[in-house]
């Protein structure tokens, strides 16, 4: 029976994530329906618990009436069948009204919603482009999930299984205590036009409260989260106090909006509590004149006074869930401005798959500027932000299939910029890139990607296994692939050698966050192993081989070299002898090429590239610089001398 009802939501659905809309109720509908039938089902069966809870108490009234009057005699004569129908049913049908709604709640809705709400989130996330992440603390975007997702969880269940509840109670209590006495209804009546007006003072007071208590609390946990990420700088710079400084100041913002809920929340206990007790005093008071005056019957007060008490208990848990749904709401809203932003990079509708036979990739006439792009330009415009200057202004460039290129140039020249737009982790602003002839802002993302292998300077792995780091490359891989690609990285030997503090060695041992357990240079070899088992025909390799010392680096390299046969490679190096062997060098300055052509084509016309050779020790094994360099060139070459574009 519970796996039945635990496995009529699906946590997981396959459908892809669409943009959630900002606006609250519709954000809330968005997530929520596909549920609605059992939420229809759950509100259901609330209004009927709570018409059964007020049958319980009218028939206590009249069971006093006939203890009072009954003939002892006759007593189980007249009123046997109706006690033991009231009997039947609460023994029997309020277990199972009671037994259906904690199913429904229970089972089915109270895990599988807010965690199916956190895959379609997290979903949704992960294909949110690069500068949202650099924009953002991670430990604040995982927060504003989980925290988002229950109180979607919260706030539609309060919203359709409390206020049925209340609704129903309290109309019925209305009933049935106007049908003894009409004057018995006004405490009731009064009692709620108080209620109302405490929920209006104090309710939206705790969702502003609340607003900013999520927003404090994400805060705080992406500070502490970002110490922990950065721990091995913190600890290197011995910025300890610093940043408990750090920490603190976002806990001491957290800790203020604390103190304002509480301070709320006093002042509203101590009023409900003696609202609570003036229905009780003119409740009773009430009850007892009416008897006096033989309005009603005994068994009528004992149902009047019996609904008070009950209603006191209620008052109090129903302020709190009102409390809670708008506390949820404030969370629900702060979530949206996370959650709900548009993707900056999106594939087109329909869009193809990357085919890669031939690897030529072209970049025609490409303007680019950061803080811009095609969904970052309306926001901008609202914003009034100004367009930062472009990096490139009508750029071209073209690597012919099989071409080996080298890219140079100083910091900020636009090197590492050219292979984030390859990589589409932006949209350009004009121009197109091709690779095969096939526009790269018209196929999927995961496609263009899986046709790239990349080796970053800055290598972070999964807080996984070694096995797991490697097989990244290629998730279908062999452990004999996996392992012949750790050989030819030369990592197979300090994998080998590997363990964690749970006992797990070899490739199975975890690499720690990030991979803090491994040295930079045991980090890049697993890169490379990454690289070298995924095998894509276009190559990007940036400052691949600049956390090895120089041994490993040149057993490396010959494996690059004969990784890079047949492939289409694009290698960013400020040591130059490790790309002067390359089929071309390109040399950038402020997002223009300045010079296109071989090592010793560079070396010769004298230019920028030269004076960089120069100014860099040593040389390359089997390249010899000319005996008598050519001074570095005095300005850009002319158009004739260099085709920004060789093809």
């Amino acid at each position: 029976m519970f796996r039945f009802f635990e496995s009529l939501i699906d946590p997981y659905p396959g459908a892809v994530p669409e943009t959630p809309p900002r606006r609250l109720l519709a954000f809330l509908f968005h997530y929520s329906r596909p549920l609605l039938p059992l939420l229809l089902a759950m509100t259901l069966l609330a209004a009927l618990v709570s018409v059964v809870e007020v049958v319980f108490f009218a028939f206590m009234g009249e069971l006093v009436d006939w203890l009072a009057q009954a003939d002892r005699a006759s007593f189980f004569a007249d009123h046997g069948g109706r006690l033991l129908g009231m009997a039947a049913l609460a023994l029997v049908a309020f277990p199972l009204l009671v037994l259906g709604k904690s199913l429904v709640t229970h089972q089915s809705l109270f895990g599988n919603y807010p965690m199916r709400v956190r895959w379609l989130a997290h979903r949704y996330l992960l294909e949110q482009s690069l500068p949202f992440f650099q924009d953002e603390f991670a430990g604040r975007v995982s927060q504003k999930v989980m925290q988002t997702a229950l109180a979607i969880r919260e706030t539609v269940v309060k919203l359709m299984d409390v206020f049925v509840y209340v609704v129903v109670y309290f109309t019925g209590a209305l009933i049935l205590v106007g049908r003894s006495e009409a004057w018995l209804m006004a405490p009731l009546v009064i009692w709620l036009c108080g209620y109302l007006v405490l929920m209006r003072v104090f309710v939206p007071r705790l969702k502003h409260i609340s607003m900013a208590q999520a927003d404090a609390r994400a805060q705080m946990t992406g500070r502490i989260v970002d110490s922990y990420t950065n721990i091995q700088t913190l600890k290197l710079f011995a910025h300890t106090q610093a940043e408990q400084a750090y920490a603190r100041g976002a806990m001491d913002g957290f800790m203020a909006t604390v103190h304002r809920q509480m301070r709320l929340v006093t002042q509203l206990t101590v009023t409900l509590q003696t609202l609570n007790s003036l229905l009780l005093v003119s409740m009773a008071g009430v009850a007892i004149l009416a008897w006096h005056q033989s309005l009603i019957s005994l068994g009528a007060i004992a149902v009047a006074i019996g609904l008070v008490m009950r209603l006191r208990m209620m008052s109090d848990w129903i302020l709190w869930e009102v409390a809670g749904l708008f506390e949820n709401l404030g969370t629900v809203q702060d979530g949206i401005n996370t959650i709900a932003q548009a993707q900056a990079v999106s594939d087109a509708p329909g869009a193809p798959e990357l085919s890669v036979e031939r690897g030529e990739v072209r970049f025609d006439k490409v303007t680019f500027a950061y803080g811009h792009g095609p969904q970052v330009a309306s926001v901008n415009a609202t914003q009034g932000a100004a367009r930062e200057a472009a990096v490139f202004d009508e750029l071209s460039l073209t690597l012919r299939p099989g071409e080996r290129v080298g890219l140079v140039g100083s910091s900020g020249a636009g090197k590492s910029t050219l292979v984030n737009l390859l990589l589409r982790f932006f949209d350009i602003d004009a121009g197109r890139i091709l690779i095969d002839g096939q526009n790269i802002a018209g196929i999927t993302q995961a496609s263009l990607r899986r046709q790239i292998g990349m080796v970053t300077q800055d290598t972070s792995l999964l807080h996984r296994s070694i096995r797991d780091n490697i097989r990244y490359g290629r998730p279908d891989a062999s452990e004999e692939e996996i392992i012949d690609a750790a050989r030819r990285a030369h990592a197979d030997t300090f994998i080998r050698q590997a363990s964690d503090p749970q006992g797990r060695t070899g490739y199975d041992a975890h690499v720690g966050e990030r991979g803090v357990k491994l040295s930079g240079g045991q980090r890049q070899r697993i890169a490379i192993a990454r690289v070298l088992l995924k095998d894509a025909p276009i190559l990007v390799l940036d400052e691949a081989t600049s956390a090895l010392d120089s041994e490993v680096e040149a057993a490396i390299q010959e494996q690059l070299y004969a990784l890079m046969e047949g492939k289409t490679v694009i290698a960013i190096a400020h040591r130059l002898s490790t790309i002067a062997m390359l089929d071309r060098l390109v040399v950038m300055e402020q997002g223009r090429i300045v010079e296109s052509g071989t090592h010793h084509e560079l070396l010769a016309h004298g230019g920028t590239y030269a004076g960089l050779w120069q100014r860099q020790s040593g040389g390359f094994l089997g390249l010899d610089a000319p005996t008598e360099a050519a001074p570095p060139s005095t300005g850009d070459a002319t158009a004739a001398e260099l085709s920004t574009d060789p093809d």
